[in-house]
């Protein structure tokens, strides 16, 4: 079969079982559009080719002597470069740790690497992964790959994975989320992006920010691979991966599994006042195809406000983060961002006591928003509010995330898919909410939604 870089995962997995692919073709092709377009999208931090190269062509001989580990042995990744590999550059964005070689290699990353998948590099990101807009001053901000004219917001922090998933560069690609940093950059790329409830995935050997709400999931082309990921992500063993190839109905996605009779909360009139026109068109659209689907769209008046919650959830990371960084972003020498600089340094002045009694009452918030959504199977909203901006309109005080956030504060699990492009030929996010550790059911309902939307295509490069 020809090659072709837009191939989810799933299908790769399968062209590969049935020896309709090489992994050492897929690679070199993989590596020579890196060559060709990463110079102007900018993607990624690290590109590991020589090493992927032996990877591939060992996975091969592996493959030729019966020898495949599962379904992911062979598909080409990158990690964002937050994630430690041991003896490899780990930079965090940061010029300030430019030469901080890793120690040891992350749990997430290890997952992957055992279960055969191929490295390709590392993917840029805001500095210490504080930031939605996706730019990074000393580093290199990526560039949107929906338009190739202006320069817009690739969506942070996990910009780069985002980036190089929708140009075709990587088959799959993880990032981290604390406060929309999956699912903005997914959005405004027009690709898949799960954030996993916090504490399902293990956090070891990725760069903090904030320990209690910092979670690494997959950004990928399909709602399949979203669940396939997940699935290799979460330690999963290779018989259950290949049950899983086989039916993806492991984590509810199975084409037999539908949404009719599922309650699903939508936003207020007061909320959707607030989206940008085009957005909320899209949305619009997407509400008619899930009640087409057989849901019924109920309008849902959350019981603490989005806007307010996203405050909270930043207060949280504030803190959080200067414990971590502070001492960096303090000397006024370190060559850090000078637009993640005040971002961190706003935790500086968060006594103790404002913090434990903010984790007490995300734990009252947590209760009376679960007791709200009682009879919901979950909520939808826009991912962000618009599509992404030019670089230069970027308000570096303020944040896109206002509809992120809140549950990365409420500890759910939410997914963003494409809902379809604006007239400017510009991606926009659905995002799909459940109760925290119901991955599955915003898989299902994601499934049923993409099968339906048939998709967005891909940027033209």
């Amino acid at each position: 079969m020809s090659f072709d870089p837009y191939l989810d995962a799933v299908a790769l997995a399968r062209a590969y079982q049935n020896k309709e692919a090489s992994v050492r073709e897929t690679v070199e092709a993989l590596l020579a559009r890196i060559d060709k377009h990463d110079p102007k999208l900018g993607a990624f931090q690290a590109l590991y080719a020589d090493e992927a190269r032996a990877a591939a062509e060992a996975t091969d001989r592996a493959m030729e002597n019966g020898h495949r580990v599962g379904p992911f042995h062979g598909i080409p990744f990158a990690l964002k470069d937050i994630i430690d590999v041991e003896g490899r550059i780990t930079t965090g964005g940061s010029a300030a740790m430019a030469d901080r070689v890793s120690p040891s290699t992350g749990t997430i990353a290890r997952r992957l690497l055992s279960a055969g998948g191929i490295l390709v590099g590392k993917t840029k990101t805001v500095e210490v992964a504080m930031g939605g807009w996706g730019t990074n001053q000393r580093m290199g901000t990526p560039r949107n790959p929906w338009d190739l004219e202006t320069h817009r917001t690739p969506g942070g922090s996990s910009s780069g994975s985002g980036v190089a998933v929708a140009a075709g560069l990587v088959t799959c690609a993880v990032g981290t989320d604390t406060g929309g940093s999956v699912r903005g950059p997914s959005a405004w790329n027009g690709i898949v992006g799960l954030k996993v409830t916090e504490g399902f995935l293990p956090t070891d050997g990725i760069i903090p920010y904030s320990h209690t709400l910092d979670t690494p999931g997959p950004m990928v082309r399909s709602v399949r691979d979203a669940a396939f990921m997940f699935d290799v992500m979460a330690g999963h063993e290779a018989h259950e991966l290949e049950a899983h190839l086989a039916d993806p109905g492991a984590l509810n996605t199975s084409p037999s599994m539908g949404i009719k009779g599922f309650r699903l909360g939508a936003l207020t009139d007061r909320d959707r006042e607030l989206l940008d026109e085009d957005i909320l068109a899209l949305y619009d659209a997407a509400l008619v195809q899930l009640r087409s689907l057989g849901a019924e769209i109920v309008p849902f008046e959350p019981p603490i406000d989005y806007d307010a919650m996203a405050e909270a959830n930043g207060f949280v990371f504030s803190a959080e983060g200067f414990t971590h960084h502070g001492k960096m972003m303090e000397d006024p020498d370190s060559p850090v961002d000078e637009d993640v600089r005040p971002r961190v340094l706003q935790g500086r002045d968060i006594a103790a006591h404002e913090y434990i009694g903010a984790m007490l009452k995300r734990q009252e918030h947590i209760a009376l928003f679960l007791e709200h959504l009682r009879g919901l199977a979950g909520v939808v909203t826009p991912t962000i509010r618009t599509a992404a901006i030019p670089i230069s309109d970027a308000d570096q005080k303020s944040t896109p995330a206002f509809l992120t956030r809140p549950f990365n504060y409420l500890a759910m699990c939410a997914l963003s898919i494409p809902m379809g492009l604006t007239p400017g030929g510009l991606p926009g996010g659905l995002q799909i909410v459940a109760r925290g550790g119901d991955e599955a059911t915003a898989l299902r309902i994601g499934a049923a939604y993409e099968r339906a939307q048939g998709g967005i295509g891909h940027p033209d490069l």
